[in-house]
């Protein structure tokens, strides 16, 4: 798997992406940074389009999208037709995500969870693998 992680937020989700690009760093991830830079307010599908066409072009795996309650983002890069956006507030529900839907970009709600969590969330989801088999069946039936 590319370890390179394309991560990006809205101002609601700024310091967190922040905290969360630290650890990608200090794991052995290659964090590509898509915005935004700081807690003035933007527009949240602007940074959620960058990183979804940076997975959907294959030059990584996995994304991350991080916004207050991780809701618009993740409408946003699911509006990608090669990607499958989960919006997690729960370890399980991330290694769900990956292992029965292959989501290949997670959406983090900044407002509602702790970074702690946030970052156990994350583990998870870049360390859990597609199990395939009946669910490839299910994920061809997702694209119209």
């Amino acid at each position: 798997m590319k370890k390179i992680i394309p991560i990006g937020s809205d101002h609601a989700g700024f310091e967190l992406k922040e905290t969360v690009i630290k650890w990608l760093k200090e794991n052995g991830f290659d964090p590509i940074d898509k915005g935004c830079y700081s807690e003035e307010s933007v527009d949240y599908p602007d940074f959620g389009h960058a990183v979804a066409e940076v997975v959907e072009s294959s030059q990584a795996n996995l994304g991350i999208v991080i916004c207050g309650s991780g809701n618009g983002i993740n409408m946003s890069v699911n509006k990608h037709e090669k990607i499958r956006g989960a919006l997690c507030w729960e370890p399980e529900i991330a290694a769900l995500a990956r292992q029965h839907n292959n989501a290949n970009i997670i959406s983090i709600p900044a407002r509602f969870i702790s970074s702690e969590k946030a970052i156990n969330i994350i583990d998870v989801f870049l360390n859990t693998e597609f199990e395939g088999g009946r669910h490839q069946r299910r994920i061809e039936k997702i694209s119209l």
